[in-house]
């Protein structure tokens, strides 16, 4: 009997043993946990926030992680995709969009759309050639509060979108969906298979590589041209006055509620500057909290905006248990890299997203982080604002370009093109799809520019003999080392001459006739032009070997700019309130004429293929302006002023050959007020003055230095009409 008693306590001491053993390992692990951040106790928020707050009221044992894992396992795991959901044999031929016609009045936003499409170089009239769909139906705006909410859409859609076929190869349009409190995603019909290009979507929602993310712009968004960033390449340190902050409605309940109403916790008044107000909309009152009577209301927009470093651009796209942060644009977010601050550093914010218990660690992430990095992040920030957000037409046309890669894997343009300037919209894939083709990506690579250029001169008057001024450019230009071929863009009302007529030189000499007899056929893109380089001549320019050798030395520098001899610049005119064009000489200039300039064949093709049929019709009819419609051009892509290369005195008034006088057109009034009627019709079009003043000028080594000529590569250009 006492051996049993012996024997059971041993069992009991043995269990409490046990028990012990695994309990103590329990607070090991369950402390782990605490130090990795698993769980957040209340002593560790007890100055920023509760766990209460942060949850609003749900288990907070459960983490993040596991609540997203569960929230995929209710969701539908069946969605569209290009391959399931879109007809790629519509876009075979081409890829062209068509607009249905519009019946019924319709959001001045969403008409700025439907036009931006029907101005663009993608549109048709005709639906049987169409790749993509978009609705004239008013899609923009689908919270049921309102006023531009299209009461009835489903019906609408059913009966005047004749080419619905279930959405597929429709693009819809989106702003907002659903109304406050819960914005629940619901645009009020069944979308189908139509590609939703929307803002603030929910990650749940967003089906990814098929549907578009675009940002959220406001009503007075500019159509075309856009504000461009200030930022400018010196702008070195970033030393602002403050370094958050955010501005915004704040929501006492309903979804995004948790996110802003967190933001007082790391608001101070002095660096950080987070105002919200709940003061808002027909029933605040009833719904106020404690802190709505001392709500911080507003700050002067002026006086903060270009004093800080980080702002939080918009908290609504809270979904579930995360916010997306506005520091990231998820907009255009599988071609664009992410402009999130915090995806800086990964072990403390998962997935470029800030978790809403996260946010009182934002002041110490962005203080973290070294002004190098800061100040490239703002110059990428500008470059994606220029090229994707700054005008409602870059935000479509966006969304177009994307969707068109998708289309077409072949021609897709590479992160490089999408996320360095110009950016994607004109980094054309018709063109080439490799990178050193194009004017910009050469410095990206550390390549090198093509060795040679190749000469097109406009011509038409004819060559009667070796002394015509035909005659001898073609002479001097041939003897360039550089020179690979001459172009004889025939345009005269004539025969062309004969090929004994020519001069006969060391580089081939071909005449072409452009299809169309206009002034714009001097830029087409010719395939016989297989250097980087062009050298665009009129007939009558006089240039000397040397001159064409040091403008080409000088180009291979800057290829992506014009190069060239002759300037002209612009002025603003008050007393008629339109932009002014002048050749008078002066410390500034930003225009090189065509008539003498190097530029990269690129360009041949956008302004063929780019450019808007206006500015192409204003042109032809003129017969005039086509060199400031390239600078215009050249200028809207680079951001860039052109380059003027060493300086004649003055330019002949009249042409003499063959014993006949030709007029020039420098001093013709007449000239003169076309142009500037051309300029002010291609600033309306533009939407803006892209032209660029500079006072560069680039000329040879020791020139006009008073040291031996034996000593000077460029001897002949400080001869007598130089200055």
């Amino acid at each position: 009997m006492k051996a049993k008693k012996r024997y059971f306590l041993v069992l009991i001491s043995c269990a409490f043993l046990i028990l012990c053993y695994f309990g103590k390992y329990y607070l090991w692990t369950n402390g782990k946990r605490e130090a990795k951040g698993f769980s957040y106790t209340k002593h560790k928020l007890q100055s920023y926030l509760s766990t209460k707050e942060v949850y609003g009221g749900k288990d907070s044992t459960v983490s993040p992680r596991s609540r997203r894992k569960e929230k995929v396992k209710t969701t539908d795991t069946v969605k569209c995709n290009m391959a399931r959901c879109f007809d790629f044999s519509r876009c075979i031929d081409d890829f062209k969009v068509y607009v249905y016609p519009v019946e019924d009045s319709i959001s001045p936003a969403y008409q700025k759309i439907l036009s931006i499409i029907q101005e663009s170089r993608y549109y048709t009239d005709d639906p049987s050639q169409a790749c993509l769909f978009v609705l004239s139906l008013d899609t923009l705006d689908r919270d049921h509060l309102s006023p531009d909410y299209v009461k009835n859409i489903h019906l609408k859609l059913h009966q005047r979108a004749k080419y619905w076929n279930n959405g597929r190869n429709h693009v819809l349009f989106n702003l907002y969906s659903g109304t406050w409190p819960d914005y629940i995603e619901d645009l009020g019909f069944d979308v189908g298979q139509a590609i939703l290009a929307k803002a603030s979507t929910s990650v749940s929602k967003f089906r990814q590589y098929f549907d578009v993310s675009i940002p959220l712009f406001p009503k007075h968004h500019p159509k075309k041209g856009g504000e461009r960033g200030t930022l400018t390449s010196n702008n070195f340190p970033v030393n602002k006055k403050y370094t958050l902050v955010f501005k915004g409605k704040r929501y006492v309940h309903g979804i995004g509620s948790e996110t802003r109403n967190s933001l007082h916790h790391i608001h101070n008044n002095k660096d950080i500057i987070l105002v919200t107000t709940c003061r808002h909309g027909k029933s605040w009152k009833q719904l106020k909290d404690e802190r709505c009577e001392t709500d911080n209301i507003g700050f002067d927009r002026s006086l903060v905006w270009p004093n800080l470093v980080y702002c939080i651009q918009s908290l609504a796209q809270k979904r579930g248990n995360k916010m997306v942060s506005g520091m990231k644009s998820l907009s255009y977010k599988d071609r664009l890299k992410s402009l999130n601050l915090f995806s800086l550093d990964k072990r403390r914010v998962r997935r470029n997203r800030i978790e809403v218990f996260k946010i009182v660690k934002v002041p110490d992430i962005i203080r973290s982080i070294n002004k190098t990095r800061v100040h490239a992040l703002r110059q990428h920030t500008r470059i994606m604002w220029d090229n994707y957000f700054s005008s409602i037409e870059k935000i479509v046309m966006t969304t177009l370009e994307i969707i068109r890669d998708r289309i077409s894997a072949q021609t897709a343009r590479s992160y490089v093109i999408w996320n360095s300037h110009p950016g994607a919209l004109l980094s054309l894939p018709q063109f080439s799809d490799i990178l050193r083709d194009f004017p910009f990506y050469w410095r990206h690579l550390a390549a090198s520019i093509s060795p040679n250029f190749t000469a097109i001169i406009y011509a038409t008057m004819p060559i009667m003999s070796s002394s015509s001024p035909l005659a001898r450019l073609i002479k001097n230009v041939a003897k360039s080392s550089f020179a690979s071929r001459i172009l004889v863009l025939w345009n005269g009302e004539t025969a062309p001459p004969i090929a004994n007529k020519l001069p006969q030189v060391s580089v081939p000499v071909n005449i072409i006739q452009p299809p169309q007899k206009t002034i714009s056929s001097r830029f087409h893109p010719h395939p016989l032009v297989q250097t980087d380089a062009v050298l665009n001549l009129d007939e009558d320019a006089v240039l000397t070997t040397e001159e064409v050798d040091f403008a080409f030395k000088v180009w291979q520098s800057y290829p992506e700019r014009i190069v060239g001899y002759p300037a002209r610049s612009h002025y603003w005119e008050d007393s008629k309130s339109c932009w002014g064009y002048t050749s008078k000489w002066t410390n500034e200039y930003s225009m090189i004429l065509t008539g003498a300039a190097f530029y990269h064949r690129y360009y041949n093709y956008l302004y063929t293929f780019y450019l808007h049929n206006l500015l192409h019709k204003t042109v032809d009819q003129s017969q005039n302006c086509e060199d400031i419609l390239m600078n215009f051009l050249v200028s809207h892509v680079t951001n860039l002023p052109p380059i003027k290369v060493t300086q004649r005195k003055q330019y002949k008034e009249t042409i003499a050959t063959d014993g006949k006088t030709y007029p020039t057109p420098w001093n013709d009034p007449d000239h003169f007020v076309q142009r500037q009627i051309c300029m002010n019709t291609f600033v309306d079009t533009f939407a803006y003055m892209p032209l660029v003043r500079s006072s560069l000028r680039l000329d040879p080594v020791l020139f006009k230095d008073p040291v031996s000529n034996l000593r000077k590569r460029y001897r002949k250009l400080e001869q007598e009409g130089w200055k």
